[in-house]
């Protein structure tokens, strides 16, 4: 469920990359608004440049031209020290490989952001873990699991720091269509508590969120309200 207030405000970006002598344009002017509480797909074909504007929301790379506003912040021009911090407390990510340290359990792995962070626990692990459906299995480790219970980990890894921006770069590509549904299930149930922006390419999946965004040609070609 949405509201009004625009936790994400996308205003003329632009995005070059130099390429040897040439320049390149990925994205050409972007405007785009995600209100708190929203489901949001962005579509579009390799290359489309939707994974530079994920990179773009989530302070992994910087726009070269435009402002985003995340959460009533401006972070165009911050320090890479501020961008850190600001990623850190705002933004969480979901990939499509799950990135688990095969060595730790499922509870040390979904607490290393806490870990990098210099904060306790306080429960925010076992809240986190609870949260996914794997109170049962924090004492596991990867290779103990399926892969949806992996990548449920990784989301509860996401979530741990509760952010206000959860990013979800194809979430559902490594796993099977009945499991990725039910990963779908799970980040849609999340927007109680965040705003979900997700990539992906099938359209299937994108048709359960509150909002698909398709990108072509580094320009928003059009937003479907489903």
């Amino acid at each position: 469920m949405s509201d009004d207030t625009n936790v994400i405000q996308v205003r003329n970006v632009m995005k070059n990359y130099n390429l040897g002598s040439n320049e390149v344009a990925v994205l050409h002017g972007i405007d785009m608004d995600v209100r708190a509480g929203e489901f949001v797909s962005i579509m579009g074909q390799s290359g489309s440049g939707k994974t530079t504007l994920m990179n773009l929301l989530g302070m992994l790379d910087r726009p070269t031209g435009g402002s985003i506003i995340l959460d009533g912040t401006d972070i165009t021009g911050r320090s890479q020290k501020e961008l850190v911090e600001l990623r850190r407390k705002a933004v969480g990510f979901i990939f499509q490989q799950f990135h688990l340290i095969p060595s730790l359990t499922a509870y040390e792995n979904v607490a290393l952001p806490l870990v990098f962070a210099g904060e306790d626990d306080g429960g925010m692990v076992a809240s986190a873990m609870e949260r996914v459906g794997l109170s049962h299995r924090m004492d596991h480790k990867p290779s103990e699991m399926s892969g949806g219970e992996q990548q449920r980990v990784a989301i509860a890894r996401a979530v741990v720091m509760k952010p206000k921006i959860l990013l979800a770069d194809e979430p559902t590509g490594a796993l099977d269509a009945v499991t990725g549904a039910k990963i779908i299930s799970l980040l849609k149930s999340l927007t109680s508590e965040m705003t979900v922006i997700m990539v992906t390419h099938n359209s299937e999946l994108a048709a359960h969120s509150d909002r698909i965004i398709e990108i072509q040609d580094g320009n928003i070609k059009e937003s479907i309200l489903e």
